[in-house]
């Protein structure tokens, strides 16, 4: 058990605390949580790279903490209105469809390795900066207007242009393109 396996743990635990302080309307806990979220993730990662603390537990950890708390404060913000329904279901569906890729090829034993895209990648940091906008609005109370739109709009389009290009990748991969072989024909 490593210092940042202990940190990303402390994530997980965090998950809930945002959830309920959401659901109680203490956005001032709520955005607290979710900004020490994001610090300790963060720092386990600068703890794992600099003092050479990887380990395989951290490696699938570490993204789950991170989408555990991501999609929970999304469905949050979408029942209560602050988030569109769609934005919501769209991340979800993502996400979803993507688990269920990795699963099938496992069971087809086609195992896939998942990297993730840069597309990926730009759409995390956006809907990480769309859920501290909004809970940062409501905890201090602020009207960021022109910004919440413009990140709803940028976070619905990476996410549907990451579900197409892991669906694309995973389609890819079990044809058996990018493997150095051939599909069958």
């Amino acid at each position: 058990m490593t210092i940042p396996n202990m940190i990303t743990i402390m994530r997980f635990v965090l998950v809930p605390g945002v959830v309920l302080a959401m659901l109680q309307g203490r956005w001032d806990w709520a955005f607290a949580g979710f900004l020490i979220a994001g610090i300790s993730d963060g720092v386990d990662g600068f703890i794992a790279r600099h003092f050479n603390q990887f380990s395989q537990l951290g490696a699938y950890l570490d993204p789950m903490a991170d989408k555990l708390l991501l999609v929970s404060v999304f469905v949050v913000l979408g029942f209560i209105s602050e988030l569109p329904l769609w934005l919501v279901v769209t991340m979800v569906s993502r996400d979803a469809l993507i688990v269920c890729a990795v699963v099938l090829s496992t069971v087809m034993t086609h195992p896939v390795e998942m990297k993730p895209l840069f597309v990926s990648k730009a759409n995390t940091a956006v809907q990480i900066g769309l859920a501290a906008v909004v809970l940062g609005e409501l905890a201090l109370a602020v009207d960021l207007d022109p910004l919440r739109p413009a990140l709803i709009l940028l976070s619905g389009v990476l996410t549907v242009a990451s579900a197409a290009a892991y669906l694309v990748a995973w389609l890819r991969h079990m044809s058996g393109y990018g493997e150095g072989s051939k599909p069958d024909t």
